[in-house]
């Protein structure tokens, strides 16, 4: 390969690939659990999506990086789960003054603490689901993904995305109702 179709092949990439970091990063962040984690299994796909750029096919680039990137992050989980556990992050770990890439611009200072309140409630309710369901509900409603692109990512029939968006949605009203004092 020529140094001109390497610099070509790397331009078509990152204009491609890079739009997309921010959700990459959010659903790493989510399935890791830890910030930095996220940012070393986000490189990592990112240099296997480079490498394997060439056999890309399709339209949507977007669910084949979260793909790589789950890929990335399992095979991360299994090398560890053969090590001794470390202790699991605490919520005193994340940086509570990390603005979500989400978040609107607020009228009013009670509106910003009310919003603040609630975003802190809900990443920590969604950090509490169990790994499948928070992986659906990220790929959802974060990254705004459709279900045959979920069931792409996760490597599971449609039907059962569905079912699990389904239940997510139902654990996190529920432990919504919980957290907010109000009866089910």
């Amino acid at each position: 390969m020529s140094a001109d179709s390497d610099a070509e092949r790397s331009r078509r990439f990152r204009e491609a690939a890079l739009p997309h970091l921010d959700d990459v990063f959010t659903l790493a962040r989510y399935l890791t659990r830890d910030p930095v984690d996220a940012e070393d299994a986000v490189q990592e796909c990112y240099l296997r999506a480079l490498r394997h750029f060439d056999s890309y096919r399709g339209p949507a680039i977007k669910p084949w990086l979260l793909a790589i990137l789950r890929n990335v992050c399992v095979a991360e989980f299994a090398r560890r789960s053969k090590q001794p556990a470390p202790a699991e992050s605490t919520e005193a770990d994340v940086n509570e003054d990390a603005t979500p890439m989400w978040q609107e611009p607020q009228a009013s200072p009670e509106a910003a603490l009310l919003r603040q309140h609630d975003d802190k409630t809900i990443r920590r309710l969604v950090d509490a689901l169990p790994q499948p369901f928070r992986e659906v509900i990220v790929l959802r409603e974060v990254n705004d993904l459709s279900y045959g692109e979920i069931a792409d990512v996760a490597g599971v029939p449609v039907g059962t995305v569905m079912s699990r968006l389904a239940r997510a949605r139902s654990m996190l009203r529920a432990a919504w109702n919980v957290a907010e004092g109000s009866t089910p």
